[in-house]
């Protein structure tokens, strides 16, 4: 029986991600063999130290990437939002599954809604995009590091280290913690990071058998609006250590990509819009770049 490893971290909401694309090849392959190959990462290990700090969300990869070219893993499972714009190395995406809720979630034991934290609140991010934005909605709340699994995150906030968290609605509703989101904050209030709620299979350049079995989980809308905005991220070389954030959806046959560039520091944002083919992402995505670098993006951005 042919057999396909998948490499994955060991958290709680990597472990469901691979598990479901397991389930999703073996109902499209039953003659194929799926394991899982967890293990940890640099990125789950450093846990006193914003991701910014210590070298982004690349460090989720590494090891991954290092199974697979070790022959260990045929395949690695990851949230395409911690996978870099370039891939490090000889490693393709030749699978991205369709989008779940890209939506931010706000999440409070006693406040239904952003708006209803009283002045002063202590609101729990790591999130340099979300931090940005808080900062430009609400100016007087104190804004908080909170690092962690969705368990550990939750954990906090049940012990009164915080007044609200800001999550993904894309994991709390792949573990089970639906119940928990006060509010979902829409787009055009928190636009949410590039890629969020899309899983993504990596596996290496030139590995056609791997690529042929992963293909049939590929969802072609999903791909063209990631594409379009992760395009965006890398000519503004975005990473999680700048606060970058884009979102495209479809309109009839065009995509319509926004994107955001912040500063933490004073909340100032600056946006840009556009509409464009769906079958060139891409050029949708420098298209929107350009218009967010001639109102100094990169300035703003510290290049």
């Amino acid at each position: 029986m042919p057999r396909l490893r998948l490499a994955t971290r060991e958290s709680a909401l990597a472990l469901w991600q691979t598990e479901h694309v397991a389930a999703r090849l073996r109902a499209l392959h039953p003659g194929l063999e799926v394991q899982l190959v967890p293990m940890s990462t640099r990125g789950d290990q450093i846990l006193d130290r914003a991701l910014a700090a210590v070298g982004g969300k690349g460090l989720f990869l590494k090891e991954l990437e290092v199974a697979m070219l070790e022959g260990r893993a045929d395949a690695a499972v990851h949230s395409l939002k911690d996978v870099p714009m370039d891939l490090d190395g000889p490693f393709v995406l030749p699978a991205i599954l369709e989008r779940a809720d890209p939506r931010d979630a706000f999440v409070s034991q006693h406040h239904a809604r952003l708006d209803a934290l009283p002045e002063g609140a202590r609101v729990g991010t790591s999130s340099l995009r979300r931090q940005a934005q808080l900062r430009a909605l609400r100016p007087d709340l104190e804004l908080l590091d909170l690092r962690g699994n969705v368990n550990t995150r939750l954990a906090k906030l049940d012990a009164g280290q915080y007044d609200a968290i800001i999550l993904a609605c894309a994991g709390l509703q792949r573990l089970g913690f639906e119940s928990r989101m006060s509010e979902r904050l829409s787009p055009q209030r928190l636009l949410p990071a590039v890629a969020q709620g899309a899983i993504a299979i990596e596996c290496r350049e030139g590995d056609e058998t791997t690529a042929a079995w992963l293909q049939g989980l590929d969802h072609a809308l999903t791909r063209s609006c990631v594409e379009a905005e992760r395009a965006m991220n890398r000519a503004l070389h975005g990473s999680c250590q700048v606060p970058v954030a884009g979102f495209a959806e479809r309109a009839g046959t065009r995509l319509r990509l926004r994107g955001l560039v912040g500063r933490v520091a004073d909340g100032r944002l600056l946006r840009a819009e556009a509409e464009g083919p769906a079958a060139d992402p891409q050029a949708l995505g420098l298209q929107v770049a350009e218009a967010l670098r001639a109102q100094g993006a990169l300035e703003l951005l510290g290049h």
